[in-house]
């Protein structure tokens, strides 16, 4: 681990919760990582599993909330300019304005699930005009479970939490699939409805 990388936890560390909320506010680390070392500190006693649910799922929305009044007041130009700076590449934008076309609104609590797409989909969801509402509630409901997932896994590897990658593996894979399998059943819900109503 680079001295950097170790200084940030260094910091995460002494800010407890704050620190957690901040982590996956700024994303300079990946979420799962900083929601990794959250479940370590729960596991030597600094924290609470709770108050780190907490924390990460305030983190979490905030991050995604940026990104959401990016895409609503700035559009695809300055995202396309500055986006790099946010770790979000144009093709990661395209995937998600893909999706969000494809299967609408309720493709927010989805999406959260699968790599690439989950990490960009606030932003069609800002440029769209989403009901802000909406798109908090669908957010929310999709970063608890995750948090807690990461949080858990965090604390069952203990001093090995940097290992958390080949430890999400068997809960992650078998999560995008069921994502996809729910995001295709709201597709086929939204076209029978789109059906009904034509008739």
């Amino acid at each position: 681990m680079s001295h950097f990388i170790q200084s940030i936890f260094d910091l995460l560390s002494s800010l407890g919760y704050l620190g957690i909320t901040l982590g996956l506010m700024v994303e300079v680390i990946p979420s799962e990582i900083v929601l990794a070392y959250g479940g370590y500190l729960v596991s030597i006693g600094k924290i609470s599993f709770l108050g780190a649910v907490v924390a990460g799922t305030i983190g979490g929305i905030i991050a995604q909330w940026f990104l959401y009044w990016l895409g609503r007041y700035g559009g695809r130009p300055i995202l396309d300019k500055y986006g790099r700076y946010l770790l979000i590449k144009p093709h990661h934008i395209d995937h998600a304005q893909h999706w969000f076309s494809k299967y609408g609104s309720g493709v927010i609590f989805t999406a959260r699930f699968i790599p690439v797409v989950r990490h960009a989909i606030s932003i069609p969801a800002g440029i769209a005009r989403m009901s802000f509402t909406k798109f908090s509630l669908y957010t929310i409901v999709a970063i608890i479970p995750w948090t807690i997932l990461f949080l858990y896994l965090g604390m069952t590897l203990g001093t090995n939490w940097d290992q958390i990658n080949q430890a999400a593996k068997p809960y992650v894979t078998p999560a995008i699939i069921t994502a996809i399998i729910f995001t295709l059943c709201y597709l086929v819900f939204k076209w029978k409805n789109k059906k009904i109503e034509t008739k």
